[in-house]
């Protein structure tokens, strides 16, 4: 089985993912069973909050993947070694914890899902480069060229799609707390040409603090925790 939420933030958001909540994962699940957080997963950032959640994460029944936001430390993540999984590139965090790199299609559970994180930080102002902010938050050209090969090996054909941020059509529909939110920029640019081209049957994102089904084919995911 597989399973999507929204943004953890490094423990701020995680009592949804405990078994009080996530009832499910009691009784059903296993390690061969998958959550995936869309973006600002947040865990692994300092070494001594990362190695306490790494060992958290490890001791619950599912495995977790995660596709990057923009509150991510990326000097960490990138330090790990980039392998092959599943049929994309991912970073191999711990045996239960896997960042899902951008523009992948993954087969996982027998189906297709393309992953593409990052997103812009409306709090960029408010933080530190290299302590608390990184450039990487938003895709390189290199990035960007890989999801439109990958995407194209598989004939622009997926199941589903796992981003952190939204096209911008999309974007354009939400009302948030934060109206600054709202605003397109070259990634939700790239995910709505993206959306023009593929063939997939539901899109899931996270980055904008809500539940929102839109159509019954985008879905703005956070505090749910939505079974594919």
């Amino acid at each position: 089985m597989i399973y999507v939420t929204g943004d953890t933030h490094g423990g701020i958001d995680i009592s949804k993912l405990m078994s009080k909540y996530f009832i499910r994962q009691v009784s059903l699940l296993t390690k061969q069973d998958y959550l995936i957080v869309a973006g600002d997963f947040g865990f692994i950032w300092e070494n001594k909050i990362k190695d306490y959640w790494i060992k958290w994460f490890e001791e619950q029944r599912f495995t977790t993947l995660f596709v990057d936001g923009n509150h991510e430390n990326f000097d960490i993540i990138n330090s790990y070694k980039t392998e092959l999984w599943n049929g994309g590139k991912i970073h191999n965090i711990s045996n239960s914890i896997k960042h899902l790199t951008r523009g992948q299609v993954f087969t996982i559970d027998n189906k297709k899902i393309f992953s593409f994180g990052g997103g812009k930080s409306i709090d960029k102002a408010l933080r530190k480069e290299g302590k608390s902010w990184w450039k990487e938050e938003m895709p390189s050209q290199e990035e960007y060229q890989e999801a439109i090969n990958n995407l194209n090996t598989n004939d622009w054909s997926v199941d589903y799609i796992i981003t952190h941020t939204a096209p911008t059509k999309i974007i354009n529909t939400l009302e948030t707390e934060h109206e600054v939110y709202n605003k397109e920029n070259e990634l939700s640019d790239f995910l709505e040409e993206i959306e023009k081209k593929t063939k997939y049957n539901k899109w899931f994102f996270g980055h904008y603090h809500l539940d929102k089904n839109i159509d019954d084919k985008y879905y703005a995911v956070y505090q749910s925790i939505i079974r594919l």
